[in-house]
Parts: C-alpha cells; structure tokens; sequence
C-alpha cells in the first residue's frame, strides 16, 4: 500500500512538472515495493510504470547522468510489462475490451529506450525505438471530426480525447468508455458516503476490550431479530464482537441491565465532557464560570445557552484578560468590527466545533487510536479509488513524447552519431536543443 501511494504521489510532482520532487518519492516508493513479496507482485504493472516514470524524471531534468541507471530500469520496466501485460499486450487488451489503452505508456518507454540507445552510441537500435515510437504517436492523434462527434454527446474534448485515444478513434468504442467511467464514479460517490457512514457510527459506538471497532453486519444481524440497536452494539463491543457472546447477554436479564447502565454511564460521561469543553471556551472569552455553569447545566441547546449569557451579559473583564490568550482577543476583536455581526457571532465564531456534539465514548479509542483506525480505512479507500480508475496510469498527453521523437530522429537523420564522442545532445522541457559536455 505504500508503494502505491507513493507512486501516486510521484505521479501527481510529475503532473506539475516538479521532476525532482516526483523522484525523491519515486524513489521512496520503490523502496517501498522491493519490501513486498516478488510473487504476489511480479503479474501486475505497478513496478514497471513506477520505472518508467523514473527515467521519465531522468529525461526532463537533462540527467545524462544516469544514463546507465536508465538503461536498466527501462529493461526491467519491459520485462515487466511483457509479464503483466501478455506478449504484444494480449492479455492487457482482453482485459480491456479491445481497447488500446497502453499505447501512450508503450510511446513513452519506446522513446525513453531510443534515447538511451542513442546516448549509448547505438544509433541503429535507437532509430528502431524512436520510429516505433513515432508510429504509435501518430496512431493516437484524434481526428477532428471524431472528437466533434463525442464532445456532442455532451463529453468534454479531455474526456473525449483520451476515450478515443484509448480505442483507436473507434466513436463507438470511445462513447461507451465514458458511459462506463461515468457510472463507475457515480457508484463510486455513493459507496464513499455509505463508508464514511459506516466510520461514524462505529464511532459512536466505540471500540472493544482489544481496540476493535463494532462488526457493523453481525450489528445488522442482531438488529434485525429486534433488538434494540445500541444496546446490541453494546452487547458486541463488550463481547469482541461474538454474537453468541452478545445474544446470551441480550437475552440475560441481568446482563441486559448492566448493559444498559453501562450506555448510559457512557452518555453522561460524554456530555459531562461536552459541558465542560464548552465552560472552558466561555471563561475563556470572559464570563464568569460560576455563571457560565449555571448556564450550561440548565441544559437546552449551544444557541439557547448563548442566548442565555448575551441577554444577562455579567462578563468580567479582569477574568477575560487572565483566560483569554491574544489570539482570543484578536478574534473576538476582529468579529465585533464586522458589519452586521452581534455579540452572538463573536462568541459563536470563537466556538469549536468539537464543543458541538461531542460524542466521545469513555470506553471508546482515544484521539490517536482513531486517528489511526481513520488512517488505516483511509488507505483502503484510496486503494479501491485507485482499482476504479484501472487505466488512469496510461492516460499521457503525448505532445512532449510527440516533440522529443522529431527532434532525436532528425538528430540521426543529420548524422549527429559523428560527434558522439565529444557531445551527447540532450532534449530539455520545452524542444530546445542543447549539447552536453562529456
């Protein structure tokens, strides 16, 4: 998981032509994959767009310097994509439909080898990559009349640009892609609400003895045979999550109490600790505790406790000047120079969220343990994220690609090879050619 997320975030340093960036994590993440199992790996492309990308970053940054480096990873990235991939990409393009979705990721590495190759002296070898190269470049120009029809469709020219890209400017083929692209993010939307559900309300219910959250579906279970859902989820946390465990206290009269003061002791606990959140923040702001107390344990909700306070204001100003810190003051000075702000505002903008509806669970996880749990689910998100857009790796804009292959192949056809072993030209960001001392 961590390779593929470091991969991911090297890609983006890519997107925003930060190449150093994008190979300092690139690198970390490869790091990150060489710890893994070579079996459960060696069937997938991740490795070798990962090494592809690498020399990508070599090529733009001008860094003749690892040329050898490159020259090796561009051979495994090959071995790699020929093993995920199929011969000739047989088993990639059954994988998807037809389609050529990785003739812009095959462009790269062909150039990226016509390169090496050319810089390495074998001038026959890197003309075969670079015409390769040039042929597959061509094959992915979209033509205009193509691209109008998709974009009437009501697709845009990105969107349809890339779909008709990656099925060989079939309209068909192209139209059908996006369909299916765009229901797989609306499934997508929906699935990441229903699991964010899911996170808070086990959540709320806290986790057991062993610092695991509630089995939401033996929750459902229990539910379903009519048991009150709270109590049932209580009855699990206790439990480690052992139905049996929770049905003989559900059912057990003693237990069942127990159970039920200990939610209820839990909900006190809670909103003793909501009520204090609260008190501190308002004596902070300058309002005597004793009165701001009083306010809160009266109960009703955070306006009508506000209200309370701002209609029998009795603020002290020594005691707001020893319990308010200077970014309190600075707040509250800055929201009573708002136009049409009230005292309410001020005292509302000052107000942490977490003073809202706190609903902490005193057998529940700490802050940090559900910082953790958030960061594991998190990570198993992005990675369903990452499966539902299967082919975003191949998605290149190849107008660089496009410009370096022109420029090396007229290199060869100008006979460039004569000064190879004093210069080794060298193709920057923006087409400019320039010559590297060696």
């Amino acid at each position: 998981m961590t390779g593929l997320m470091l991969h991911t975030s090297g890609k983006q340093f890519i997107r925003k032509q930060m190449f150093s960036d994008a190979l300092e994590v690139l690198t970390m993440g490869e790091e990150a994959f060489s710890l893994c199992n070579p079996k459960s790996i060696e069937l997938v492309d991740n490795i070798p767009i990962l090494q592809i990308d690498m020399v990508w970053c070599y090529f733009m940054l001008q860094d003749i310097a690892q040329l050898s480096v490159a020259g090796l990873r561009l051979e495994k990235a090959r071995e790699g994509l020929e093993r995920a991939h199929g011969k000739d990409s047989s088993r990639f393009r059954l994988l998807q439909a037809g389609r050529s979705s990785e003739l812009a990721l095959y462009l790269r590495l062909e150039l990226l080898e016509g390169v090496v190759a050319y810089h390495s002296g074998q001038f026959d070898k890197s003309r075969k990559f670079l015409t390769s190269a040039q042929a597959k470049f061509f094959q992915l120009q979209v033509p205009d009349e193509a691209l109008s029809i998709v974009m009437s469709m009501g697709f845009g020219e990105q969107d349809a640009k890339r779909s008709l890209r990656m099925s060989n400017q079939d309209v068909q083929s192209a139209v059908n892609l996006l369909v299916l692209e765009r229901e797989q993010r609306k499934q997508k939307r929906e699935d990441d609400i229903h699991r964010r559900n899911e996170i808070k309300e086990q959540k709320r219910y806290g986790v057991t003895p062993l610092k695991k959250a509630v089995d939401l579906q033996k929750l459902m279970e229990l539910d379903s045979i009519g048991f009150e859902k709270e109590l049932a989820a209580e009855a699990l946390r206790k439990n480690e999550n052992d139905t049996q465990k929770a049905l003989d206290d559900l059912t057990n009269p003693d237990a069942n109490n127990a159970l039920q003061r200990a939610i209820e002791s839990r909900k006190r606990k809670r909103q003793q600790r909501a009520n204090d959140g609260t008190v501190e923040q308002l004596v902070s702001m300058g309002f005597e505790r004793s009165i701001v107390i009083s306010a809160v344990q009266a109960g009703g909700s955070l306006e009508q406790v506000m209200h309370q306070l701002l209609t029998h204001p009795r603020a002290d100003p020594i005691a707001a000047a020893d319990n308010s810190s200077n970014a309190h003051d600075s707040s509250a000075n800055d929201n009573a120079s708002t136009p049409g702000s009230t005292p309410a505002d001020a005292v509302l903008e000052n107000l942490s969220p977490d003073t809202v509806g706190i609903d902490n669970s005193n057998e529940g996880p700490s802050a940090t343990e559900i910082e953790q749990r958030d960061l594991e689910m998190e990570d198993e998100i992005a990675d369903e994220l990452a499966r539902g857009d299967a082919i975003s790796d191949y998605n290149i804009d190849v107008t660089q690609e496009g410009e370096a292959i022109n420029e090396y192949l007229a290199l060869l056809d100008s006979g460039g090879w004569q000064w190879k072993s004093f210069v080794f030209p060298v193709v920057p960001l923006r087409g400019k050619l320039t010559e590297t001392m060696i």
